[in-house]
């Protein structure tokens, strides 16, 4: 174990009162899932009470939950090794698919906590009546998840687009009128064409929803902040848990989407299933499609 933040918490173990060790257990149990709770959240796993974890954050040497995690942010970021920050060189594959496992699953389980459900109401009121929807990504995860979205809203029935270039997503931009929503998406939150970007659409009218890290220059031009924040990935810029969280917020966006949309939203899923299943050759039970209109088969 790390001589860190950790030790530190193993050794106030030791000392500790029943309900404070109880906290103390969870943190080195499985220090990624703390990481992504909140007060409320880690006080009922711990069967104890938020000013319990306040008591035992300053018993650590820090002012509060916020900072305590903050902390452990780092000691994990910097722990572990080069292939994942919670993996050891010297691991097992057992050991390596139980903690990247544990490591994903907190990220997910972690997206709750984050999200402020005042501002998510406000920003799928928004998508769902807005006449047009652009989708934004900068960086190779980001551009995926846009394409992602705007696949999903484009099934509920409304007007959506996704742009890759960062001209024509300028273009897209200027183009909005009020009442019009953009999607911005970006983890890192800082690429100067994405910023423009969001910049033009609001001067044009348009609403800013900003999938990003709080604090970033992307969450500042914000109307509705979905912010997220994962710890830092030791292979990849953008790694596993930008995207896993990312992902979730995109299924949670498109279903909370689709009751706000009500009964076309519905409508408009059944006829693309049942278009998928009279004519797409993803279907087992369809016949795949032939361009010599069966001329083939019955050679």
């Amino acid at each position: 174990m790390s001589h860190g933040l950790l030790h530190k918490v193993a050794e106030l173990r030791a000392t500790a009162p029943a309900t404070r060790r109880a906290i103390l257990d969870l943190i080195l149990e499985d220090p990624d899932r703390v990481l992504q709770e909140s007060f409320e959240m880690l006080a009922e796993r711990s069967a104890s009470s938020v000013p319990t974890i306040m008591r035992t954050c300053r018993d650590l040497g820090f002012a509060g939950l916020r900072e305590f995690k903050l902390a452990l942010a780092q000691e994990l970021a910097l722990g572990g090794s080069p292939l994942h920050r919670r993996v050891n060189i010297g691991d097992s594959a057992d050991e390596v698919v139980a903690k990247v496992a544990r490591s994903a699953a907190a990220s997910v389980a972690g997206v709750r906590a984050q999200l402020d459900l005042q501002v998510l109401d406000g920003a799928v009121e928004a998508i769902a009546r807005a006449p047009h929807i652009d989708v934004y990504g900068a960086g190779n995860t980001s551009w995926f998840m846009a394409t992602d979205l705007q696949a999903r809203l484009f099934r509920l029935g409304l007007s959506a687009n996704a742009w890759s270039d960062y001209h024509l997503q300028q273009v897209a931009a200027a183009a909005h009128r009020p009442g019009g929503v953009i999607i911005a998406i970006s983890h890192v939150g800082g690429m100067p064409s994405l910023l423009d970007t969001v910049d033009i659409a609001r001067a044009q009218g348009a609403k800013a929803v900003c999938i990003t890290r709080p604090g970033t220059p992307l969450a500042q031009r914000a109307d509705w902040l979905l912010g997220l924040s994962v710890p830092d990935d030791a292979v990849m810029h953008v790694g596993i848990d930008a995207y896993l969280t990312h992902l979730t917020l995109i299924e949670i966006l498109t279903v909370l989407v689709a009751q706000r949309v009500g009964e076309p939203a519905v409508q408009r899923l059944r006829g693309v299933r049942e278009a998928l299943q009279r004519h797409g050759v993803d279907v087992q039970t369809h016949p795949l499609q032939s361009w010599d209109g069966g001329a083939a088969d019955a050679a």
